[in-house]
């Protein structure tokens, strides 16, 4: 699980922000929205970000992307900010890997295209929770500095390996122990992010467990059906001849098409079967293809990143969804949403403050900022708050003020 994401001078974020995943314990309501571990650390299972449109929701999907490609030393997309005059990408992500939380932080240069510092750390906590850092590893081209404390032989090799790509693929892991145990808990935590874009997102994983028909198929099947979708029965079938215009279609153009696969996916209504990509409305074909996502990041407490979760589906679906993550079932599977639907803000019956975030931008520069930081005190915001009236009102900024009209205005004052 994820602890917190820093990002700084990248995309659209100019200035350093921060997203803590850790839950603020002053706060006992919904305590089943928390997972605990090793009885002092308590770690938020969702969180969901609003804002107007181009304040930085995706870009701040887009850093964490980036932050998983780099660890699995896939191609990284990551640009500094355009106003800074600073090509150094900053990018920390702190997590648990075996009831251990770590910390793993790089800059990269995106006009060299190399990774100039690396630094990662194991977070310690003493009985009164207060967290101290023990470094791993230090790779710091910038100063000159490197170290490894527990590794002597590795620190002597630090600062001639490659800084095209980061330390874990620049050194023969073979040779160093230590570095292998670095690259699993890196890798790991990686493999365990996946990021998935409502508005593209594709049904060939669900497509792939309706094939495997095994446990995971049949969850799958009953998560969609039990969506209250009217549907009877959802299937995969294998030998379905497919007819174009009165003929069997050709099942090899249809495969270079991406086409065969998803015309074999069958909708059952009232015993009815029917191609769910004919017959499916928009919104039922989302839900489906993100219920394989769903029920893995469940089943193997993975942290699912979905950009616009709500596009094309029902606010209560939208809702059951993100109260499957924060159901005392679920012990391991987080979940980070961007949203527009303010139906969900609501702390009365679903989130806690720290689990709501907004992100918002001025003249200066683009900030993602928690309904925590909004107190009574200060805010006159409880927990108990109309936070959508409160929204709406725009008392918390990151609402947008469009001047759609006066475009009619100045169109009438033409003709005139």
């Amino acid at each position: 699980m994820i602890t917190s994401l820093k990002f700084n001078n990248c995309f659209a974020f100019n200035n350093q922000i921060e997203m803590n995943l850790k839950a603020d314990m002053r706060t006992k309501k919904f305590s089943s929205n928390i997972t605990n571990i090793n009885n002092n650390l308590n770690i938020l299972k969702s969180a969901v970000i609003y804002g107007p449109n181009n304040t930085g929701k995706t870009t701040f999907i887009n850093c964490i992307k980036a932050v998983k490609n780099t660890l699995l030393n896939k191609e990284i997309h990551l640009d500094s900010n355009i106003f800074t005059n600073n090509n150094i990408c900053e990018e920390s992500i702190s997590f648990i890997s075996e009831e251990k939380e770590y910390s793993y932080e790089y800059k990269f240069d995106d006009e060299k295209k190399l990774y100039i510092y690396e630094k990662m750390c194991e977070i310690v906590r003493d009985k009164y929770n207060n967290g101290k850092e023990e470094l791993i590893f230090l790779k710091d081209t910038i100063n000159e500095k490197y170290e490894c404390p527990k590794d002597k032989e590795l620190e002597k090799v630090l600062n001639i390996a490659s800084n095209n790509n980061i330390l874990i693929y620049t050194v023969q892991i073979e040779k160093f122990p230590i570095l292998e145990k670095i690259k699993d808990i890196l890798t790991g935590i990686g493999n365990s992010i996946e990021i998935v874009d409502m508005n593209k997102i594709p049904i060939s994983k669900t497509i792939q467990m309706l094939k495997n028909k095994d446990d995971e198929t049949k969850k799958v099947v009953d998560f969609i059906k039990n969506a209250d979708l009217y549907l009877d029965d959802y299937m995969y079938v294998e030998d379905l001849d497919v007819e174009i215009d009165g003929k069997i279609a050709d099942e090899k153009l249809l495969k270079n098409q991406n086409l065969m696969d998803q015309i074999k996916v069958i909708s059952v209504y009232k015993g009815k079967a029917v191609p769910s990509i004919i017959f499916d409305s928009l919104g039922t074909r989302k839900f489906a293809a993100l219920a394989s996502y769903v029920i893995e990041a469940i089943e193997q407490g993975k942290t699912l990143v979905i950009d616009e979760l709500d596009s094309s589906l029902h606010f209560k679906i939208t809702r059951a969804i993100i109260s499957m993550f924060n159901n005392e079932i679920n012990k391991n599977a987080q979940l980070i949403a961007t949203l527009h639907d303010i139906s969900l803000l609501d702390c009365k019956r679903m989130f806690r403050k720290e689990q709501i975030w907004f992100t918002d931008k001025d003249e200066n520069e683009t900030d993602l900022y928690s309904l925590k930081d909004f107190s009574y005190a200060e805010n006159g915001v409880r927990d108990t708050s109309d936070i959508q009236e409160k929204y709406i009102k725009g008392e918390f900024g990151a609402i947008p003020e469009p001047d759609l009209i006066s475009t009619l205005l100045e169109v009438e004052d033409e003709e005139i």
